[in-house]
């Protein structure tokens, strides 16, 4: 198999952080379904291990935390009646936190949504920032005992809790309608003004519209965990380094101060040409 060029590389990864599917990006590109997996996999541990040493020592002063679903191979429900669904198939979670100033999203996590993975996580958070921080989760109770075990007392933390009613008409899918909200302090001395988790939430609507295998009602779903955490990285790192916010004018790295350029997603192809040398050396 010939080696991809720079420029298809370059075509194929901004094919995938715009939200097209695998099998999209081969019909677009002209490449094989495998060559282009292959790449996802590559990038998105390329991308995994540059934003791994990037961020830290971060001086955010206030963070959201969330959690998003999707799926790998088959719906939770109907994993048992799958044929050879892996051990991964079923609920897929991604944790997520951001900057609510820089817009940064500092962390992830990829994996169930209980105790073990909210501790994997948080810890991960912590190890990134360089002072106490102000803290925002939702009201999912693992959060309570793994910020309290990895800050102690050095957070000020608080939950979100938001309280749901039943929408007259809806569908299926139509969300319930917010009929109010309870601020509830945890740890430390959270400004009630700063409790939020809106960033986080926006955050989420970003992610389904930038990767296919998060959009509902799509046979585009993730069919290995592993894929699913790789399309995360990329992601990520698009976002970061790449995308310009628009309330910002810039990208979230560089409002964090961990680059001064904005970069193009050429830059990414040259993050994954470096990585690979390092593998090879």
């Amino acid at each position: 198999m010939n080696k991809l060029s720079r420029a298809q590389r370059t075509q194929i990864i901004n094919l995938l952080v715009e939200g097209m599917s695998l099998r999209a990006v081969t019909r677009i590109s002209g490449v094989s379904i495998n060559t282009v997996t292959k790449l996802l996999v590559d990038a998105g541990q390329a991308c995994s291990d540059y934003q791994d040493t990037a961020f830290h020592n971060l001086t955010c002063k206030r963070l959201q935390v969330d959690e998003i679903w999707a799926f790998c191979y088959a719906k939770a429900k109907n994993v048992v009646a799958a044929k050879a669904a892996p051990a991964e198939a079923g609920d897929i979670w991604t944790w997520t936190a951001i900057d609510a100033d820089t817009k940064l999203m500092p962390s992830w996590y990829v994996g169930k949504r209980d105790a073990e993975a909210a501790n994997h996580f948080i810890s991960d958070l912590a190890d990134r920032l360089s002072h106490r921080v102000q803290l925002t989760s939702d009201g999912h109770a693992p959060y309570l005992q793994a910020v309290e075990g990895v800050f102690g007392a050095d957070v000020d933390y608080a939950q979100l809790v938001k309280i749901y009613g039943d929408a007259p008409g809806a569908g299926r899918y139509s969300p319930g309608v917010c009929i109010g909200a309870d601020k509830r302090p945890v740890e430390g001395r959270p400004d009630p003004a700063h409790i939020s988790t809106s960033y986080a939430e926006r955050a989420n609507l970003t992610m389904r519209m930038g990767m296919r295998r998060f959009t509902r009602l799509t046979n585009a779903f993730s069919k290995k965990a592993e894929n699913h955490a790789h399309m995360v990285s990329l992601h990520m790192m698009y976002y970061n380094f790449v995308r310009i916010h628009m309330t910002l004018k810039c990208s979230p790295a560089m409002a964090a101060g961990v680059t001064t350029t904005l970069w193009e997603v050429a830059d990414i192809v040259k993050v994954l040409e470096d990585w690979e040398t390092r593998q090879t050396s």
